[in-house]
């Protein structure tokens, strides 16, 4: 063990002093080994093993759940980073981190095991700020002499260092213009994708929008090495602010690639009558090849606000947040609350992400508001949001039950759209948790009068290979479940005019859908809006 001053960290040897000491030491000790010169007291070329692991006790954290542990935390993965030392928390530890604009910044192996962290939330300086920073110390930066990009381009005409995930943007051009109570003037047309060093395109995640200008594209080198994250049992004592769209960033950040977190738990107490949201308690972004496994989160209470159109609104907040993220996954994860319980917000929300995959997760939602590109969702249950999703390429659904009031419901807020394929396969849905309903597996809405900054799109083609509807409880009028939901109840004929057409589904292929009322899949309400779409069945 590194050896502590017995000194008050408020003294002149305080926490900062304490630091460069310790800095200085480990130094002078590989200097020696190195030079085969003895330490004190010790013979010329004797072994003096260096610290092989860093402790938080050895920056004086206390863990006594009382002590703000804060900057002893944060100087203990300063001091890891510099020298390339794994952290490890100290068992039966109990870490109280307070409300101090203070982030530790991890950039080695960190084994939280059984130590105990409790984040308070309750006076907080900046509720921006991460009380953890998984980050690189590969530096992103500007890429010279790329002016455009096309849609499933193969190839950029760059030499790079390594492989890079590279975000680009048109601030001209606006995507995602939102509809409904939460209306905006839509976001920078954005686009990510991953390059090898000779600017070759990884065309499992590929450019999915034209970019006839470019104002903006960052090149973030993507680490060789996997940062593992282990353990840890943290809870969060709820911020009890104004229920406002002030979200609160007070969890662990994750801004580097390749990252593994295995075994965390989080849980939360303290939530009132009000409080504002959370943009994640795991909030990864920026990022490639992250994976979250064996971990247990908690799904956040649904507190009311006004939304952007001043109409009162259900207000979302998350545990799980991604954004500009690709190939990340979740295996083996759970929530504490129950999935079926509406007074918790979904889990999950995500944007601009690419080949997201939950596998043997139970959580209430999937969710992916400005777009996914391609994601799987297999051995898995999820809870009374179900799947919510707009974007591209395949959705892939296996061996999972959902309990959500459709199958998969397209996001009307930002224009119901999916450009790709949906394919679903032994699979169960019981809609709306049991309760009557007429079933739809297909759910959205679309006017045709709103213009999201792109071409609105229904999955081209939708394969349902065997599939069983619950659908025991249902209303008495009850013709039986429908393939699509209602889209447009003013679309009854050619008199109907979309001012922004709706391309929708030209195919569905059945094959061993049964229901547990007895009756037949149908269509949808609305016959006539989806006259054209051929269906087969094997």
């Amino acid at each position: 063990m590194f050896s502590t001053p017995q000194t008050s960290s408020n003294g002149p040897f305080g926490a900062r002093q304490r630091y460069g000491a310790m800095a200085v030491g480990f130094s002078l000790a590989v200097a020696t080994v190195a030079m085969g010169i003895g330490g004190p007291g010790l013979p010329a070329g004797a072994a003096l093993a260096p610290q092989e692991v860093v402790r938080y006790s050895d920056f004086g954290a206390k863990g006594d759940g009382e002590t703000d542990d804060i900057d002893a935390i944060a100087e203990a993965h300063a001091f890891a980073n510099e020298h390339g030392l794994p952290v490890k928390a100290d068992d039966g530890a109990t870490y109280y981190i307070g409300g101090k604009n203070r982030t530790a910044v991890i950039q080695t192996d960190t084994d939280f095991g059984t130590a105990a962290f409790i984040i308070d939330d309750t006076d907080v300086q900046d509720r921006r700020a991460h009380v953890f920073l998984v980050s690189s110390s590969l530096k992103p930066f500007p890429l010279e002499g790329v002016s455009s990009l096309k849609r499933n381009q193969e190839k950029i005409d760059v030499a790079l260092p390594g492989p890079c995930l590279v975000i680009a943007a048109n601030s001209h051009v606006r995507r995602y213009i939102r509809y409904g109570p939460n209306r905006n003037d839509g976001a920078p047309q954005t686009d990510i994708f991953i390059v090898d060093k000779d600017g070759n395109v990884d065309m499992d995640a590929p450019i999915i929008w034209d970019f006839d200008r470019i104002t903006s594209i960052i090149a973030h080198p993507i680490d060789e090495t996997t940062l593992t994250i282990t353990g840890g049992r943290f809870t969060t004592i709820a911020n009890n602010a104004e229920s406002r769209y002030t979200y609160y960033s007070r969890g662990i950040a994750i801004r580097r690639s390749n990252v593994l977190v295995d075994g965390l738990e989080h849980r939360v107490t303290g939530e009132g009558d009000q409080g504002a949201p959370y943009g994640g308690f795991l909030n990864i972004a920026t990022c490639a090849h992250v994976t979250v496994k064996n971990s247990i989160l908690t799904g956040r209470k649904t507190y009311r606000t006004i939304g952007s159109a001043g109409v009162p609104v259900s207000m979302g907040s998350y545990d799980i947040s991604l954004n500009r993220a690709l190939n990340v996954s979740f295996i083996n994860c759970r929530q504490t609350n129950d999935i079926m319980d509406g007074r918790y917000w979904g889990i999950m929300g995500s944007n601009y992400c690419k080949n997201l995959l939950f596998d043997n997760c139970t959580f209430s939602r999937f969710d992916a508001h400005m777009g996914v590109a391609n994601a799987t969702i297999r051995n898995s249950t999820l809870g009374h949001q179900g799947i919510n999703a707009i974007g591209t390429g395949v959705l892939t659904v296996e061996n999972t039950t959902v309990y959500g009031r459709t199958f998969v419901n397209l996001r009307s807020d930002y224009g119901s759209t999916w450009q790709g394929e949906f394919v679903i396969r032994n699979c169960v849905f019981v809609p709306a948790g049991g309760r009557p309903i007429s079933a739809s597996l297909i759910g959205g809405s679309y006017s045709g009068q709103h213009d999201f900054g792109y071409t609105c799109y229904m999955p081209e083609r939708i394969t349902i290979d065997t599939l069983h509807i619950d659908d025991s409880n249902h209303p008495s009028n009850y013709q039986g479940p429908a393939i699509f939901a209602n889209f447009n109840r003013r679309m009854t004929d050619d008199s109907y005019v979309e001012e922004f057409p709706y391309v929708r589904t030209r195919e569905v292929i059945l094959k061993e859908v049964t229901t547990a009322s007895g009756k037949p899949l149908r269509l949808s309400d609305n016959s006539f809006m989806f006259k054209d779409v051929k269906v087969t069945t094997d």
